[in-house]
């Protein structure tokens, strides 16, 4: 354990994650280019949810490097990256049961999903989050999914356009499951030390 915290902290692997977060996000934003044209602009913020969700953590990586926290930042990113993350898998796995077989982009949706969920959990115990900023988070994506789910501005997903209640009733307790993990894993001594790079 004391080797991969170490790794976590090493400089190279830093901006090595940040450079795959920055380009995973970029994509991600190209990925809803569709449905973002078709979106209401007050809308915006809210649809390019994993997108989204690795953004938050360049930022939370840029203060790492700059060896600072920005607790905030990692508790949205935390707790987003672990519900899309975790909630894009899901998707594209009930897709390929649906459809019959799973195509290369659905296993790179998975893989790079996984991996996004596994990032901000891993790097939990370096985090500054305070109840606060669990709090600040929780509203976020509570709203997210309000707008996602009463105004239909959730991901598009043809094939699963028959299970629309079920998903928004599965995403509803992703989301406290997300935010449950990430307060366990954070909130802990009143004081962490800063991150400090290796």
């Amino acid at each position: 354990m004391h080797t991969i915290l170490m790794l976590l902290r090493h400089r190279a692997f830093l901006w090595m994650l940040l450079i795959i977060n920055i380009l995973g996000t970029i994509y991600g934003y190209y990925w809803y280019a569709d449905q973002l044209e078709r979106t209401p602009w007050y809308f915006l913020p809210f649809v390019p949810d994993s997108p989204t969700a690795s953004l938050f953590f360049v930022f939370v990586l840029i203060a790492f490097l700059l060896g600072r926290n920005w607790p905030l930042m990692e508790a949205l990113a935390a707790i987003t990256l672990f519900k899309y993350g975790i909630w894009a898998v899901i998707m594209n796995l009930l897709g390929g049961s649906v459809t019959g077989s799973l195509n290369f982009v659905n296993y790179m949706l998975i893989f790079s999903h996984l991996g996004m969920a596994i990032q901000g959990i891993l790097y939990a115990p370096f985090y500054q989050i305070k109840r606060w900023h669990i709090f600040v988070a929780t509203i976020w994506v509570l709203h997210n999914e309000m707008i996602d789910y009463l105004f239909d501005m959730m991901p598009t997903y043809s094939v699963l356009d028959m299970y629309y209640t079920e998903i928004g009733y599965f995403t509803f307790w992703l989301s406290i499951l997300s935010i449950l993990i990430v307060y366990l894993l954070t909130i802990r001594k009143s004081t962490t030390d800063r991150f400090e790079t290796q």
